[in-house]
């Protein structure tokens, strides 16, 4: 494996009626860890491949020609995928993301999706599907992704400029061009949200600020400003490369007349403004400035089925065993439920104050997603 796991095989689970659909008696009450935070989202990595090689999640000094990614055996089946998300939505998920490494390179991602809109939330409503992709090859799969099922879509995208753009996705075969085709793919195929990602880097990128904000203003999309995180430990990170999110604002105020716009959940990790005049919506993600830790309601699955209860973990927890040793729908809710009710991370309020914490390996983003 190719980070540390927690083997849960041999943990004592409870004498459960033998199921694999919902469970016999759905919780109540919302499933809740120490700190007294639900289980509300998950993010599903379906691959660990990317074909970018984004300085800040996939640097090519280390994922070169010649790194090993995961086989096809060691990878989740999507029928394996579909029996752990049925368990973790009788647990309280109602959103999930599938994400990457870029999700659109594993094939027949469309089946994934169709089987997943099937399930449904403890409440009975449909489960919240999205998926977010560096958009190379959705100009190609919108309308297919869209017809599966899929409401809602986010789009990675760092500059407008052609050699900016280079400069961060290390991505010849692609360019800036053909991720705002795939974005227009997405609009006229009728995608009920999309959203545009953009990791702002001091000195790398942070004069696209403006390009980004006037090309999005008049789409109906919701152009994202995210900090710089300190995810894996290949980036090389540190505190001056970061563009704190009230520096972006004032970037923004002074071209744009904004207007904040209230959180549409207590979970929500943006603070989102909208244009006065009309057009688009803004949104700063502050996760370095300003943890969100107190309100983080998500998990993240790996391809192999390892389950992340922080995006800055070192160690997952091993579900894919479960799954291939014959362990039922129950059995499996049952070790998601310990696991969760133990959590207790919060790396981003610890950030710069606990030594230990910051000197643990963490996961890699492209393998649990960002």
């Amino acid at each position: 494996m190719p980070y540390p796991i927690i083997p849960i095989f041999d943990q004592r689970l409870p004498k459960v009626m033998q199921s694999h659909g919902q469970p016999s008696n759905p919780p109540t009450d919302l499933l809740q860890d120490l700190l007294g935070r639900a289980l509300r989202e998950l993010r599903i990595s379906v691959t660990d491949r990317c074909n970018f090689r984004c300085r800040y999640c996939m640097p090519r000094e280390t994922f070169h020609t010649e790194h090993a990614f995961l086989g096809p055996s060691q990878l989740l089946s999507f029928d394996e995928i579909t029996q752990l998300a049925a368990a973790l939505t009788s647990l309280g998920v109602e959103k999930i993301r599938l994400t990457g490494g870029e999700p659109l390179l594993r094939k027949n991602l469309e089946t994934l999706i169709a089987s997943l809109g099937d399930l449904r939330t403890i409440h009975g409503k449909p489960l919240d599907l999205a998926l977010t992709t560096n958009g190379s090859a959705l100009r190609h799969q919108a309308r297919a992704l869209r017809a599966a099922g899929l409401r809602r879509i986010t789009v990675s995208l760092d500059a407008m400029d052609e050699a900016v753009f280079q400069r961060m996705s290390d991505a010849a075969s692609s360019s800036a061009r053909q991720v705002l085709q795939g974005i227009d793919a997405a609009v006229q195929a009728g995608f009920e949200q999309i959203k545009v990602n953009m990791v702002v880097q001091r000195g790398v990128n942070d004069d696209q600020i403006l390009p980004m904000a006037r090309h999005f203003r008049r789409m109906p999309i919701s152009l994202r400003f995210i900090e710089y995180m300190d995810v894996g430990g290949s980036l090389g990170w540190h505190m001056a490369h970061v563009v704190p999110s009230t520096e972006v604002l004032e970037c923004l105020r002074n071209e744009f007349e904004l207007e904040p716009l209230a959180p549409q959940s207590p979970s929500e990790t943006a603070q989102r403004w909208r244009h006065a005049q009309g057009g688009g919506e803004i949104g700063l993600i502050s996760s370095v400035t300003q943890a969100f830790c107190g309100e983080c309601t998500r998990a993240r699955l790996s391809p192999e089925g390892q389950l992340y209860l922080c995006l800055f973990a070192h160690q997952g927890h091993d579900l894919r065993q479960l799954l291939r040793s014959g362990r039922n729908h129950d059995e499996i809710t049952a070790a998601i439920q310990a696991i969760w009710s133990g959590r207790a991370d919060r790396y981003s309020q610890l950030r710069g104050q606990d030594s230990l914490t910051q000197r643990l390996p963490k996961v890699e983003m492209h393998y649990i997603g960002g």
